[in-house]
């Protein structure tokens, strides 16, 4: 903890001033930048509670539609385990062991790949069901805060392991009690297997286990469900950011407000100056004629239409029409059309069609006084 210390000069007396007291709490959402960061980072909304209900379910769920399957190849194994290397002479024989030994994981491969694959299908589909689709190589990065003992002991002690401890007995107690309860109601059904044939023995055992496994994943889902909302408000509370935060993260992105509102005003000034000294290239000045001034520029051999080199209000107005003067340009009063001109066309664009007739008697009258016509 960081404090301030302030002593007066005969050392009589100190200030202690905690400064987490002056710090910010957050209380603001994160901003899709920071939103992006901790994804970049591997800090994702994901419930590792939804994987695991969804993979038992779903190994479950595969268990009893490949049960014949199943069934079919441990038979053929057991069939051909007894009749050829069971009556061989020599049975434990480097030979014999070898392929006694590749045939059993040939089957066992047989046996367990199915359901293998349909668990990490399911898993790769919950996980991009939650996260999307990622990939960042940051979560790989050596941490050695992590080999620090102290740190570590923090980590145990935290709310969240708390949490995740809380968790983990209540599956157990709840998962632990569907299974007593359905193993009790099961026991008849379990020890009549003793006067049973071997394959009633084998159904029966299929069901109990399958339906034992689907309780239980349901169960796990259940959970599942409510730890997903947890890790939600959990995640949208750790991402949370203070308003001073959000200051600095506009700055990083859009910049300090300050220069960019100097950046704009000298880039305002330079496309004046570019402005004003365009009016001397203008035919005509149309005046307000105290409020608008609008520059306009023909030339039949360029344009196909008149052109607004420079417009103005007030002082700008002013300045153009001190411009012209200076330069004698005719400036010619006419509000309706000034007015028309300045809300509707911007500097460098040509008039709309709609405005050529006005424009055209006063650029024809303008050619007159010129002697152009």
């Amino acid at each position: 903890m960081k404090y301030f210390n302030s002593y007066q000069k005969d050392d009589t007396m100190e200030f202690k001033i905690n400064l987490q007291l002056f710090t910010e709490e957050k209380t603001e959402k994160p901003t899709p930048k920071k939103i992006k960061e901790s994804r970049e980072k591997g800090q994702v909304l994901q419930s590792k509670e939804v994987n695991s209900a969804f993979i038992l379910l779903g190994a479950f769920v595969a268990l009893n539609l490949l049960a014949t399957y199943i069934g079919i190849t441990l038979r053929s194994f057991t069939i051909n385990l007894y009749e050829e290397y069971l009556n061989v002479d020599y049975l434990f024989s480097i030979k014999n062991i070898n392929g006694l030994l590749l045939v059993t994981l040939y089957n066992l491969f047989k046996v367990v790949l199915p359901i293998g694959f349909v668990c990490l299908l399911i898993g790769v589909i919950a996980s991009y069901l939650q996260i999307g689709y990622l990939f960042t190589t940051k979560t790989l990065a050596i941490k050695f805060s992590k080999l620090n003992p102290v740190e570590g002991f923090k980590r145990m002690f935290s709310m969240k392991s708390i949490v995740e401890l809380v968790k983990s007995i209540i599956k157990i107690l709840l998962i632990g009690f569907v299974v007593y309860r359905y193993s009790i109601n099961q026991l008849n059904a379990i020890f009549n297997t003793i006067v049973m044939d071997v394959e009633v023995i084998v159904n029966t055992i299929k069901e109990i286990t399958i339906n034992l496994g689907l309780r239980a994943g349901i169960v796990l889902l259940v959970i599942a469900i409510l730890d997903y909302y947890y890790q939600k408000y959990d995640y949208g509370k750790n991402l949370k950011m203070s308003k001073q935060e959000i200051k600095e993260e506009f700055k990083q992105t859009e910049g300090n407000p300050q220069i960019k509102s100097k950046i704009k005003e000298k880039q305002r000034q330079a496309a004046m100056r570019r402005m004003m000294q365009d009016v001397p290239k203008a035919d005509v000045i149309i005046t307000n004629p105290t409020h608008y001034a609008i520059a306009i520029q023909y030339d039949s051999h360029q344009f196909a239409a008149p052109k607004i080199l420079a417009k103005g209000k007030d002082l700008i107005a002013e300045n153009i029409k001190k411009i012209a003067k200076e330069n004698n340009l005719p400036i010619i009063e006419n509000k309706p059309l000034a007015r028309t001109l300045y809300s509707t066309v911007e500097v460098g664009e040509f008039i709309p069609p709609e405005l050529y007739q006005a424009v055209a008697e006063i650029l024809a009258y303008v050619y007159q006084i010129n002697n152009r016509i």
